[in-house]
């Protein structure tokens, strides 16, 4: 059989090059931005003086960028996404500014807000150009690519970020940050001349009730992560309405039957969100279990997740490398759960029997793993029941599944974590493991739903004719 040029391309082939490395980079960034700022937000908080908002400096960009994603999503749909991508840019740029500027902490949140609404929408810009403008045969290799981008940042980023505040201040973390994020947008400038609009029939109309659901969602979700901070009765109140609330929210932004695990795109969403909610959820808790039971230092605590990113950006390279003929759908997702259940496990061992730490260690480690198989797998499965026209509405739904999952995941583990009695409480750190458990065993259950899978078009076939509810158009 003859070996054509598209089936020799590579990542590093010229036409692929800068907007390849130029990709990474902004995933690179906001690796850096994520792990710098669990390092370095209780000096943040201490210096602004909103030890009390603590929370939703974590929550706030991930909110934000819901509706960033509906709207990119959409946008790029009707104008094939540059306009969308230098807009982005420009506010996840801002946002950055006005963090590193901020003298107090509600002007700190608003630039998160900001930068986080920008960062989603930045999220939906990439994924529409890896259907776009790289071949179906490269889609593996540039989501590996974005797990490895975190690489780097995992081992230095929390002890540059720290140096850096020791030295000349926190402010300059985020100079940093933003500098870089300008020279790696710089980078997909080039390429963005292949975003162009559909042909005015095909373009879809503007979506102005999915934009104001995902205000909602944003909102919902938001109420869910203080709910924690806020007294008993009026907690339990604020996450009934918050649960509801994100409910009626989502559904409009999601493809329809996602949270039934209807087969196709439906199951590869859901699927998306239950993995962020369980593995992201428990993330947040493994330093902190390690802390307050076995008196490690912020630093060496901080080993977890510098081994998880790693073996994740393994785990995504040897997805990539394997192909889909010897790792199928239906084992690359039941492989990446079992790990992530072995990694929890583990967590969940060590909270209720004090064992030592390289087993909480090595668990997260089996982790990073598990997450390195299954995440690059729905988003490769998310261009694949999309087609041209629609792949921004399913590429933000993918984001917002998992943006929404995480915050969720992240305010249930928090719920239970403080009605448990906290930090003090070895239970308390036993209950959340054992909650985001069974969530993640959810997964198991869309990937039973998943369906037939439709085969990847040959280059410049295009992508394969399904609609985004996941019915075969």
């Amino acid at each position: 059989m003859t070996t054509t040029t598209a089936d020799r391309a590579t990542l590093f082939d010229r036409r692929y090059l800068v907007a390849s490395v130029g990709m990474v980079a902004i995933v690179a960034v906001a690796a850096f931005q994520n792990l710098a700022m669990t390092t370095i937000m209780p000096v943040i908080s201490a210096d602004l003086h909103g030890e009390t908002l603590y929370s939703l400096s974590f929550a706030a960009p991930l909110a934000a960028g819901v509706p960033g994603m509906v709207l990119a999503g959409n946008w790029a749909d009707r104008s094939g996404g540059r306009v969308v991508a230098w807009v982005s840019a420009a506010l996840f740029a801002l946002g950055t500014a006005v963090v590193m500027l901020a003298p107090t902490m509600p002007v700190f949140l608003a630039g998160r807000l900001v930068e986080g609404f920008g960062a989603g929408a930045i999220d939906v810009v990439l994924y529409v150009m890896v259907a776009r403008v790289f071949p179906p045969d490269l889609h593996g290799s540039v989501f590996a690519g974005f797990a490895a981008a975190w690489v780097v940042p995992a081992l230095v980023g929390p002890a540059v970020a720290g140096f850096v505040t020791d030295a000349v201040g926190w402010h300059w973390v985020f100079a940093g940050a933003l500098v870089i994020a300008v020279v790696a947008f710089a980078c997909l400038v080039p390429t963005l001349r292949h975003l162009r609009p559909p042909a005015q029939e095909a373009r879809p109309p503007w979506q102005r009730s999915r934009i104001g659901w995902s205000v909602g969602a944003a909102a919902a979700v938001l109420l869910l992560n203080v709910a924690p901070d806020l007294p008993v009765p009026v907690r339990l109140a604020s996450v009934l309405v918050g649960l509801v609330g994100a409910w009626l929210a989502l559904r409009p932004l999601l493809p329809r039957r996602t949270f039934t695990g209807g087969p196709g795109l439906p199951s590869v969403v859901l699927l998306r969100g239950v993995l962020a909610a369980g593995f992201f959820g428990s993330e947040a808790y493994v330093p902190f279990l390690l802390q307050a039971q076995h008196g490690l230092e912020p630093s060496a605590a901080g080993l977890a997740l510098t081994v998880a990113a790693l073996s994740w950006a393994a785990a995504s390279w040897l997805h990539g490398r394997l192909g889909e003929a010897r790792l199928p759908a239906a084992r690359a997702f039941g492989t990446g759960l079992a790990l992530v259940l072995v990694s929890l496990l583990s967590a969940l061992a060590v909270a209720l029997w004090d064992l030592p730490v390289w087993v909480l260690v090595a668990g997260w480690f089996v982790g990073g793993a598990g997450m390195g198989v299954a995440y690059p797998r729905t988003s490769m499965l998310t261009l694949r029941f999309s087609r041209e026209g629609d792949d921004g509405f399913a590429s933000s739904a993918l984001t917002i599944a998992d943006a929404s999952g995480s915050v969720v995941g992240l305010a249930v583990a928090g719920l239970l974590f403080t009605t448990a009695g906290g930090r003090e409480e070895p239970a308390a750190f036993a209950l959340v493991f054992t909650a985001m458990t069974v969530v993640a065993l959810v997964g198991l259950v869309a990937v039973r739903r998943l369906g037939p899978v439709p085969t990847a078009p040959r280059a410049g076939a295009g992508t394969a004719s399904v609609r985004t509810d996941g019915r075969v158009a």
